[in-house]
């Protein structure tokens, strides 16, 4: 079966506002105040966790690595309880992936995001069951970029992973696509825009309502 992956952060859904609210968390309890906002650093959240709190620490004083490593989990368990705030759907995402099941297509999620958050994220936007997949970053010994992260999300799924595609809007994405040898699809509607065209995937899209014309064209 033809198989659609999905990235979920940044892709499928905007989780910059929650995700800043548990690094700002983190922030708080050292002292320091509220590091990050929304309006500025959204493209870094939708990075991860650590890539939030090395921003964060990079504007004070006196912080290394080792604070990142220490503050990680702390983070995790801020956003696992206040998961849903601030996140939305992408318009037409929803609508984008009944379209390409009606058409024969199986669909599943590939993210860097931990299973059990995921899951958690998923069930609780009320879209979960949409997806016959979902493999997180600690389903496997490996992840994205790794391309057995994406195998792995297309068998569970329930395809054939020589006939699939990865719709993501990250470096991280593209090279699992390349990776794995089949065609990455990166959203332009998130930050970094004109960044996603210079990673020269094999299709871009403004929005979803795009996506399915995209795919038929590069699996069929």
């Amino acid at each position: 079966m033809r198989t659609v992956i999905f990235d979920l952060d940044g892709t499928l859904a905007d989780t910059s506002g929650d995700l800043i609210a548990a690094a700002n968390s983190c922030f708080r309890g050292l002292g320091l105040g509220d590091l990050l906002n929304v309006e500025h650093d959204a493209g870094t959240a939708l990075r991860g966790g650590r890539a939030m709190l090395t921003l964060g620490f990079s504007r004070v004083e006196g912080f290394d690595q080792d604070e990142v490593d220490r503050q990680y989990p702390i983070l995790l368990d801020a956003y696992a309880q206040d998961i849903n705030s601030h996140t939305v759907l992408y318009p037409g995402a929803m609508e984008a992936v009944e379209q390409l099941k009606s058409l024969g297509y199986a669909v599943g999620i590939a993210t860097n995001k931990p299973e059990d958050i995921a899951e958690t994220l998923m069930q609780s936007l009320g879209v979960r069951d949409a997806f016959a997949s979902l493999v997180g970053a600690d389903t496997l010994p490996v992840r994205k970029p790794d391309p057995e992260h994406h195998f792995e999300a297309v068998r569970r799924a329930g395809g054939d992973p020589l006939q699939s595609l990865l719709v993501g809007d990250t470096a991280t994405d593209r090279d699992t696509s390349r990776n794995a040898g089949v065609p990455s699809v990166l959203v332009t509607f998130g930050p970094g825009r004109d960044d996603i065209r210079a990673l020269e995937p094999e299709a871009t899209i403004d929005h979803f309502d795009e996506l399915v014309g995209v795919v038929a064209k590069l699996i069929g």
